[in-house]
């Protein structure tokens, strides 16, 4: 039997005799300090077996249910409810912050965005796992950094993101064009050809998610990086007040302008930039790999199906720079029973669970065998594309005070987008902000 999903907000309710002073949300609750010593960190201080809970955005495609029916299958006495987030990423943050906040053992198992581990770690919302409880020699190296905090790996590394641009392959080839784009100016030249051809009509250049949510923050990271610059370093300064970040900015600020992008584009987030694709109203779309599959279908949703191609995304001088996406696996210190929610996230992230993933889900899995495998490349012939983004992408400036580095990061970006501010003053103010969240 299919195990019972509940929200967020019916569960939370038993915990809600609490103050409004208790949920207030801030990206750093008190003071923050080490995580336990790496070699102090075994599976005995995880302790309690019994019933928990997964608390995940939804999976449209089914397969994490389907882990989860398995697990239940075997193991009746602890069995695993699914708690299901809001799609949005910044409302399951803060839902996910308010929890640990007020302390309450309704979370056990957290799906949690690369991007939020450091901020968890940090402020002790997550617990720090034994070394060797997961298979990391295995994984990506770039995933098990993400899951990594001060040298401590906090998280299990669930699926992995890695930029891809997909492009109309037959609109291509209509215009005389042998290779896709590897630079912005190479793609601009393609979509003048192309957007001259009858068979174009109405349609636009180029897709990414430029409305002012996370999505922003990811596509302003590619661009800075992909001009060959950094958003902050490896200390978490900011590093706003150069000339590669400026160029940067100015590949989105340029799109909007020379109408590269179509207008409505200041609205999208993935899901829109998929439709827009998929109906056939843009040449070129900056997106994730999982939309392969909504792409490829053969059952008439989709206009593209066999007419795209997938390349890495583009850069200034050459190939750009993904930002590093995905998914990590985590344990809430205040749940009762975290000697199953260990043994949960093992199974669920093992790479026989991962290798069954695949045969409902386009996400990608971290675990490097999988690209190679020819009956996986077989079904997804992007995965050597892939794997080579991943292998040089960059996270997200990787900070504690991540929720406020994002907000002012997407403010002063979609300033600049929109015009309500210059390239120069949106760098300088932005340079400001994160100087102060970094002290």
């Amino acid at each position: 039997m299919r195990q019972r999903r509940h929200t967020w907000q019916t569960l939370l309710t038993t915990a809600a005799t609490l103050t409004v002073t208790a949920l207030a949300l801030t990206s750093c609750s008190g003071s923050t300090t080490e995580v336990k010593d790496k070699a102090a960190v075994s599976a005995d201080s995880f302790t309690g077996k019994g019933p928990i809970n997964y608390v995940s955005n939804r999976d449209a495609s089914g397969a994490a249910n389907k882990v989860i029916d398995e697990w239940n299958a075997a193991h009746p006495e602890e069995k695993v409810t699914f708690i299901e987030l809001p799609d949005s990423a910044d409302q399951q943050r803060q839902q996910l912050i308010q929890n640990a906040q007020i302390k309450s053992d309704t979370f056990s198992v957290l799906n949690l965005d690369v991007v939020w581990t450091s901020e968890f770690a940090a402020n002790k919302w997550i617990m720090p796992l034994p070394a060797d409880s997961i298979p990391t020699e295995k994984m990506i190296p770039a995933t098990v950094n993400a899951a990594t905090y001060r040298d401590v790996l906090v998280g299990a590394p669930y699926y992995t993101d890695g930029a891809l641009l997909y492009f109309r392959s037959d609109l291509l080839k209509a215009a005389g064009i042998a290779a896709p784009p590897k630079t912005w100016a190479e793609m601009k030249t393609a979509c003048a050809a192309i957007l001259a051809l009858p068979e174009a009509a109405k349609m636009s250049c180029y897709a990414g998610q430029f409305d002012k949510n996370e999505a922003l923050t990811v596509n302003f990271s590619e661009a800075v990086a992909s001009a060959g610059g950094t958003v902050v370093d490896a200390e978490g300064k900011p590093t706003l007040n150069t000339p590669e970040a400026k160029v940067g900015l100015n590949l989105l600020v340029d799109g909007f302008k020379d109408g590269m992008f179509p207008s409505d584009a200041i609205t999208f987030l993935e899901e829109q930039g998929r439709r827009a694709f998929q109906d056939g109203e843009v040449v070129f779309m900056r997106n994730w790999p999982f939309l392969h599959a909504s792409l490829s279908a053969t059952d008439g949703s989709s206009k593209v199906a066999g007419k795209f191609g997938i390349t890495s995304i583009p850069g200034v001088d050459g190939p750009g720079v993904s930002t590093l996406g995905g998914r990590n696996l985590a344990i809430s210190p205040y749940t009762a029973n975290k000697a199953t929610a260990l043994e949960f996230i093992k199974f669920f992230t093992s790479e026989e669970q991962s290798t069954k993933r695949l045969e409902l889900s386009s996400r990608a899995p971290v675990y490097a065998s999988l690209f190679a495998d020819p009956a996986v490349i077989a079904k997804r012939p992007f995965f050597p594309t892939l794997l080579t983004s991943l292998e040089n992408a960059q996270p997200r400036p990787k900070v504690v005070q991540y929720g406020a580095t994002t907000k002012a990061i997407q403010e002063e970006v979609y300033a600049a987008i929109t015009g309500a501010k210059d390239t120069d003053t949106a760098l300088a103010d932005l340079q400001t902000k994160l100087t102060e969240l970094s002290k």
